[in-house]
C-alpha cells in the first residue's frame, strides 16, 4: 500500500520550530498556521494532508518566504533551512535561495505560469536569476529538462505558450521550472489536482523518479490519501492550523490515533465493500475569525468528544515512538486514556 521507507539522514534539511502565520482582517490578526513544529529529513517525502482551509498551502507559503505582501506575516517561530534562518535572511537572501535551493510547484499550473511568455522564456528565466549561462546554454538546458519530465518535442514546445499545452503538460512544464537548479527541498503543493487519473499517476511516477535521482527532500500537500499512500515517508495531518497528528505512512493507515485522521480515512472508498453512500465528516473546518480560543478545534465535529475537550487545548504526545498525536484520549490526565471506547471500531 504505500512505498518501502528508505535509509534516511539523522540530520533534517528544514527545522520547522513553533510556526504562527497570521493574517490581517479589519485591523486583528488570525492565525492561519498556529504552532506548527516539523523536520524533514535528507531524501524524505514528507506528506501534509488536511482538508481545505486547515493551514496546509499558507505553512508552505511561509516557508516560501511568499505571503501576500501587507495581509500575511510570520509572527513567531523559526524555519532552519540547512542551517540557515529563513525568517531573518532579507528579500536579496531569500531570492538566492528561493528557486535554487527550495522550491515549490504551485497546484494550478494556468494561473502560475505567465500567458504572455513562452515556455522557453520562463524555463531560461530561472537559469539566468541564479547561473552565470548564455542564452543559448540556457535553451538547450531548457529542452532537455522539458525531455527530461517527458515532454515530446521539447524543440517545438520551448516556443509555445501555456494555452497552447493540455493540463498535464503544463504541470510538467512546472516541475520542470522547479527542479531546474537541482534544489534540495522542493514544495508540491497539490500537483495533480484538476488532472485526470492516468496524468495524476504518471506526475507522481515522475516526481519519484526526479526525487531518486536528485536526492532531494519532498514536501508534498495534498487531500489525497491515496497519493500519500503511494509516495510518502512520514505524513503531517492538520486540522485548521494545528498539526494533530504525525507519523510514518504505514502507521497512518495501519493504526491511525487521531479521531480526525480516522475519519478522514473512513471517507475513502474501497474496493471490496459495497456503500450506499459514502463516508462523510460532519460540519466544517471553522472559518479564520471564528476559530476557536480554547479546547479542541475539532471538538465541535468529533464523534467522541468529552467535556474537558472544549476547555482544554490538546498537545502533541507521543503515543508510540515515532507517532505523535494532538488529542486528549491519549493524554496522560485523560479519563479515557489510551483512546477509544470498546464499541468504536476502525477499518
Amino acid at each position: 500500500m504505500s512505498r518501502k521507507k528508505s535509509l534516511l539522514r539523522e540530520e533534517p534539511l528544514l527545522v520547522v520550530n513553533n510556526l504562527e502565520t497570521a493574517f490581517e482582517i479589519d485591523g486583528k490578526d488570525y492565525n492561519a498556521v498556529d504552532g506548527v513544529s516539523f523536520e524533514v529529513k535528507q531524501r524524505q517525502i514528507l506528506g501534509v494532508v488536511g482538508e481545505s482551509g486547515c493551514g496546509k498551502s499558507v505553512m508552505s507559503l511561509s516557508i516560501m518566504q511568499l505571503l501576500p505582501k501587507g495581509s500575511g506575516k510570520v509572527k513567531a517561530g523559526e524555519m532552519i533551512f540547512d542551517g540557515i534562518n529563513l525568517e531573518k535572511m532579507t528579500e536579496s537572501q531569500i531570492n538566492k535561495i528561493r528557486g535554487k535551493d527550495i522550491s515549490m510547484i504551485f497546484q494550478e499550473p494556468m494561473t502560475s505560469l505567465n500567458p504572455v511568455f513562452t515556455i522557453g522564456y520562463q524555463l531560461q528565466e530561472v537559469f539566468f536569476n541564479h547561473w552565470k549561462i548564455t542564452k543559448r546554454e540556457a535553451r538547450q538546458k531548457s529542452v532537455a529538462l522539458l525531455k527530461g519530465v517527458g515532454i515530446s518535442r521539447p524543440e517545438k514546445i520551448v516556443d509555445e505558450y501555456p494555452h497552447q499545452l493540455s493540463g498535464g503538460m503544463r504541470q510538467r512544464v512546472m516541475i520542470a521550472i522547479a527542479i531546474a537548479c537541482q534544489p534540495k527541498l522542493l514544495i508540491a503543493d497539490e500537483p495533480t489536482t484538476a488532472l485526470d487519473v492516468t496524468v495524476q499517476a504518471q506526475i507522481l511516477e515522475l516526481l519519484k523518479e526526479i526525487q531518486s535521482v536528485n536526492d532531494m527532500s519532498i514536501i508534498l500537500i495534498t487531500h489525497d490519501l491515496g497519493v500519500v499512500a503511494e509516495m510518502c515517508d512520514e505524513v503531517i495531518v492538520m486540522y485548521a492550523g494545528k498539526i494533530v497528528e504525525r507519523t510514518d505512512v504505514d502507521t497512518l493507515f495501519h493504526n491511525p490515533k487521531h479521531p480526525y485522521t480516522t475519519l478522514l480515512l473512513g471517507a475513502i472508498p474501497k474496493m471490496d465493500e459495497s456503500r450506499n453512500r459514502l463516508s462523510s465528516i460532519q460540519g466544517i473546518v471553522p472559518s479564520l475569525t471564528k476559530m476557536p480560543e480554547t479546547g479542541c478545534r475539532f471538538a465541535q465535529r468529533c464523534p467522541h468528544v468529552m467535556p474537558e475537550c472544549l476547555t482544554i487545548t490538546p498537545i502533541l504526545n507521543s503515543v508510540d515512538p515515532g507517532h505523535v498525536v494532538a488529542c486528549l484520549l491519549f493524554e496522560k490526565s485523560s479519563p479515557r486514556k489510551g483512546g477509544w471506547d470498546d464499541d468504536y471500531i476502525r477499518d
